[in-house]
């Protein structure tokens, strides 16, 4: 089982993971923001600073077949072994490149997440999921590999900009909708004006437990993990669409929208409560702006959609709600209605 770590002093706490895990070589994975922002945090510990690290380019259009076969290649000429260890320091991108990595170097190497963003902390580190982005479809490539630790610290938290933040919290909005109605009231109600840092890291852990409980009853998304799915069928849609005219949006931005159009879904198909619906619709609209798309997008919109992992056949699969905490997985969903909230989305960004 991938067990989560609500650390407090970051540096501590990673060597004395490490020191405990047996290796032959230790690695460390980082892109060129989280090598000068965030490794510094680190290395005043004699054991990390030792380790051989590696580097790749920021940014998600870097998250390619190339740039892993970079990873594989310094792995190799450095002597990694089945026996190595490799953390994986940064977002989403270096967790799920990291992952990856791991999973298929030498069969499977032990990998240890240590997420810098609120995104990857709630999202991409936790519940194996990894991969790349290929022919244009976001992790179109990847495998189920856990982390054997994480590492959740608001250490890295408050360098971050408002746009990182929320970004994130798109996913833990996400995670409230499938849980309960309660946390979904309490991540409404924080401030973004005077962001408190020790409340955003109990919030993050808390979404994050909620995501674990769900990926311990279903690792290799069979059944209810599908409930992590919410919004994430237009959002991957929305990303590579975005990726294509290279503009690429944040990831959680992205869910943001998505949740849009997904929660209008419900509202159509599973009688999910308007007003519940408004309140959310409303959040996004005041923290997320908007994804331009028109109707002369649809088309294209569809046709990313059915290359959906979640898809069965030719019908495309969505995860819906019928309240707050209430999940209907594969719920097929036609062509007119899917247009029809694209349509609700853009007149509730004002598009």
């Amino acid at each position: 089982m991938q067990q989560i770590i609500k650390s407090k002093d970051i540096t501590q706490d990673l060597e004395k993971a490490v020191k405990n895990m047996h290796h032959d070589r230790l690695f460390i994975l980082v892109d060129e923001n989280t090598n000068s922002l965030c490794y510094p945090i680190l290395d005043s510990s004699e054991t990390l600073a030792k380790a051989q690290r590696i580097v790749i380019p920021a940014g998600d259009t870097h998250k390619t077949l190339e740039t892993m076969a970079a990873i594989w290649k310094q792995l190799t000429e450095n002597g990694a072994t089945r026996h190595s260890l490799l953390i994986n320091l940064g977002g989403g991108m270096i967790t799920d490149m990291g992952g990856f990595a791991a999973a298929t170097f030498k069969r499977g190497i032990a990998c240890i997440n240590v997420p810098t963003t609120l995104l990857g902390a709630v999202d991409a580190a936790v519940g194996g999921k990894t991969g790349i982005n290929f022919d244009g479809y976001k992790n179109e490539i990847g495998a189920f590999y856990s982390a054997k630790l994480v590492f959740l610290s608001s250490a890295f938290f408050n360098t971050l900009s408002k746009t990182e933040i929320l970004s994130g919290y798109a996913e833990m909005i996400k995670h409230s909708l499938i849980h309960s109605q309660t946390d979904w009231d309490k991540l409404l109600a924080f401030s973004f004006d005077a962001i408190d840092y020790e409340m955003l890291n109990e919030l993050s852990f808390r979404s994050v437990s909620i995501k674990q409980r769900i990926v311990e009853k279903d690792p290799y998304e069979k059944d209810i993990r599908k409930a992590l799915n919410l919004g994430h069928t237009v959002s991957h849609a929305f990303e590579s669409f975005a990726i294509e005219k290279n503009s690429p949006v944040p990831h959680g931005y992205a869910v943001a929208w998505g949740l849009i159009a997904e929660l209008y879904l419900s509202y159509r198909l599973c009688d999910f409560p308007k007003e519940k619906l408004q309140k959310t619709v409303s959040f996004v609209q005041k923290h997320y702006g908007a994804f331009p798309v028109s109707c002369d997008n649809y088309e294209t919109l569809y046709e990313i959609m059915t290359h959906d992992k979640k898809n069965e056949n030719s019908a495309i699969n969505f995860t819906l709600l019928s309240d707050i905490g209430n999940v209907k997985i594969n719920q097929n969903v036609e062509k007119k209605m899917i247009f029809e909230a694209l349509d609700f989305y853009r007149d509730s960004v004002g598009l």
